[in-house]
């Protein structure tokens, strides 16, 4: 209770400052910690320790850290080929405490709870060891932060009806982190995302079905399925941020790419959508907004973040890629290729303002964004620790932005990291965790995962 208490504390302190930083402050991050977690066989399954990459995969509770993994079964076929793992690092450095024996396919995210609970998304197969898909039930694995040595218990969701899961879930989960309350959403198909909600008592308080939005313009009007989304999770208001991800669907693009490529699929990943539940209770979304596209020109996004300040207002990140190099010669020829990370703020359902932190391409300069993430200090500071590419000797690596305001932000600022890394996950809000002097970074170097702690504030 006393931990309960003290989320409230800090986040109504937080609340008392504009939705990100107020002013310009120096930024000088230090790399503290940056170090092997866990080595990993790659299990060609089509997923990998980063595949819920909207989701987390590493949680802070006080001053210990979990990492959730993967493992993969040399004997075991796939798509069903690995088990999950779980590590907690305290001062002594990295302990395994948890490898699971019902066997898997994508990783598994993590949320933290104020009454020092980790609980982890699993998602085992139901089918035969020699069977390629199949069937699967979903579960939360919930450990104790305290004493994570000391075993388990396990959470059966409980969802609307009988929904027929399968390995490929695309799923993710949110917490709260002053109530704790929490919610999973798991995809059927390409038509819908069954989702649950977990009161802070236990209780399954709700669950139902999210259509996804509909591709009228399409040239067979189609369902938009949404994957790799943003989701979080405030005083019971649920906010969720995707991209499209359905088999090409302009008929003269297809032919094209099979001419290509030589297969009959290949998934666009060009539309950025966003929808909310003002109460997640009541079961009700309001309509799909979206808030960037590519379809145009072919091009590509990728959900990157979202950030619920506390007067409301939504920060979303994403990446984007003006056009298909392939296909750019044949249907853009007069197209600029331009790669870019974006922003957008949302209010009470709409966009207020859209910025452009970071562009680069043709006529813009060599810097190529990449993936970002966003971490909040306990003072309210809002910084992106992002990877910027770049052909220039030396000056590809990760970066911390600083988002102001007035909609502005600030110079990145380099981290000198032994190892930089392009792909990771961090101890993000959306999962429960604190604000923190510390940014806690998960991200895979080759077949290795690495972690990294950096101290952005109190120097």
């Amino acid at each position: 209770m006393d931990k309960l208490n003290a989320a409230i504390a800090s986040t109504l302190t937080i609340a008392l400052a504009l939705c990100f930083s107020l002013e310009a402050k120096t930024l000088a991050p230090v790399v503290e910690v940056e170090e092997e977690v866990y080595s990993y066989t790659p299990a060609n399954n089509g997923a990998g320790p980063m595949w819920c990459r909207g989701s987390t995969c590493i949680v802070r509770y006080e001053d210990s850290v979990f990492v959730s993994g993967l493992k993969t079964i040399p004997d075991a076929k796939a798509l069903n080929n690995c088990v999950p793992l779980l590590y907690h690092r305290d001062n002594e450095g990295w302990h395994l405490i948890y490898e699971g024996k019902d066997r898997t396919r994508e990783p598994c995210p993590l949320v933290v709870t104020p009454d020092a609970r980790v609980l982890m998304s699993v998602n085992p197969t139901l089918t035969p060891r020699d069977a390629y898909s199949g069937p699967a039930q979903p579960r939360i694995l919930a450990f104790s932060a305290s004493k994570p040595a000391s075993g388990f218990h396990t959470i059966y969701p409980q969802w609307e009806g009988e929904p027929e899961f399968t390995e490929h879930s695309y799923r993710s989960f949110a917490a709260d982190g002053v109530s704790g309350e929490r919610v999973l959403f798991q995809n059927v198909g390409y038509t819908h995302v069954e989702w649950a909600f977990q009161d802070r008592q236990g209780h399954w308080r709700a669950q139902g079905r999210l259509a996804w939005p509909w591709g009228s313009e399409y040239d067979e009007p189609q369902p938009i399925r949404i994957c790799y989304p943003t989701v979080a999770l405030s005083n019971r208001t649920v906010y969720f941020c995707g991209v499209s991800d359905v088999i090409e669907p302009y008929k003269k693009w297809r032919d094209y790419k099979y001419e290509l490529t030589g297969r009959k699929w290949d998934y666009d990943f060009r539309r950025l959508f966003f929808t909310w539940s003002s109460d997640i209770k009541t079961g009700k979304f309001h309509p799909w907004l979206e808030i960037a596209s590519r379809d145009q020109t072919c091009g590509w996004i990728s959900p990157q973040d979202l950030y619920v300040s506390p007067s409301g207002e939504i920060l979303i990140l994403w990446t984007e890629r003006a056009v298909d190099d392939r296909l750019r010669d044949a249907f853009f020829p007069e197209a600029r290729q331009r790669y870019s990370l974006e922003s957008a703020v949302v209010r009470n359902g709409q966009v207020i303002r859209r910025s452009t932190i970071l562009a680069g391409g043709e006529g813009l300069g060599s810097q190529r964004p990449g993936d970002a993430r966003i971490h909040i200090t306990p003072r309210g500071r809002v910084l992106i620790f992002c990877y910027i590419g770049n052909h220039r000797a030396g000056q590809s690596g990760n970066y911390i932005i600083e988002a102001f305001a007035d909609g502005t932000y600030s110079s990145p600022v380099p981290l000198d990291l032994a190892k930089p890394i392009t792909r990771f996950f961090t101890t993000t809000p959306r999962a429960g965790n604190e604000p923190s002097i510390y940014l806690d970074v998960l991200g895979h170097s080759g077949n290795t995962m690495r972690f990294i702690r950096i101290r952005v504030e109190g120097l």
